[in-house]
């Protein structure tokens, strides 16, 4: 274990109000649990609290666990940087490209890199030549994670009843043409992109009950590639990371179909559970979560407090 983290003051912010609170609580928590192992000084907040800001302790760096909206998007990372307090992962621009999937896919495709089409809708789109143009078609909110308000249409009726339910987080709603395939996700820490993970999940996609919920939901990591795959699926997942203006470490999703590989999208600051795939990448590159909190760490300081 390394002792790169003993004696420091850690602070772990977590919970918050968006859709996805539960798990940043859960995240927040297996996070602070392994600093405290790490015999750092660990502060816990939950930042549903008015005024939280003012419970950090000082010289503290603090570990952002706040999944979604109001934590991944960029105004927690403006608001640190405006107190001066250093914190991991993703700066103010690629927290905020990163959280808006339309604009990343709107990055990528400018780039060449290889994302399914789309476009955005609502209940006064032309629901049928929608899937007229796109076919079977992925709903959701361009700004929630977790597979919040995601579910898949077929029809334009169908397609009417997602935008309704994808509506309900308050977002903009895109809908993204349907890839059949097998799903995968390229954890990215410190310039390194981790084993590659394949998900089968029991249900129709990766959905929320898949992710925190459902045991049935299969892991294969690393992912049964050749070498030149897996080189290829890392080399575009840095790619994309990189592209998005993302940072330190987060996650980049895909799928693989008749067409190859297609980018769906970038999570700045991903699950840490027990369920989590980022965990999961790094044991399978040898690192254990102790090292991983480290890496985490050691490249948010150098990225922008020790240049």
């Amino acid at each position: 274990m390394s002792t790169e983290l003993r004696g420091k003051s850690l602070t772990v912010l977590m919970g918050g109000g968006s859709a996805e609170r539960d798990i940043s609580l859960k995240s927040g928590a297996a996070v602070a649990d392994g600093l405290e192992l790490a015999e750092a000084l660990v502060t816990r907040i939950d930042t549903a609290r008015n005024g939280w800001y003012l419970d950090l302790p000082a010289d503290t760096f603090v570990f952002n666990l706040l999944h979604g909206l109001g934590g991944e998007d960029g105004s927690v990372q403006g608001l640190l940087e405006s107190l001066g307090v250093p914190y991991s992962g993703s700066g103010v621009l690629g927290s905020a490209l990163c959280m808006d999937k339309a604009k990343t896919k709107l990055i990528w495709r400018s780039l060449g890199l290889p994302t399914p089409p789309f476009e955005m809708v609502s209940l006064t789109s032309d629901l049928d030549d929608i899937i007229s143009r796109l076919g079977p078609v992925f709903v959701k909110p361009v700004s929630e994670g977790s597979s919040v308000g995601m579910s898949i249409a077929h029809d334009s009726e169908r397609l009417r009843e997602s935008v309704i339910h994808a509506a309900k987080s308050r977002v903009p709603v895109m809908a993204e043409s349907l890839v059949r395939g097998d799903e995968y996700t390229v954890a990215v820490v410190n310039g390194r992109a981790l084993p590659p993970i394949k998900i089968t999940p029991a249900s129709d996609f990766y959905d929320f009950e898949a992710k925190y919920v459902s045991g049935a939901t299969q892991f294969e990591c690393p992912a049964d590639l050749d070498a030149r795959e897996t080189q290829a699926l890392q080399i575009l997942a840095m790619d994309a990371f990189t592209a998005s203006g993302a940072e330190v470490w987060g996650r980049v999703d895909l799928m693989h179909g008749r067409d190859g590989w297609q980018l769906l999208e970038v999570n700045t600051i991903p699950g840490m559970t027990d369920h989590s795939l980022v965990p999961k990448a790094a044991a399978a590159a040898g690192l254990s979560f102790s090292d991983l909190l480290t890496e985490i760490y050691r490249g948010s300081m150098e990225l922008r407090y020790e240049s």
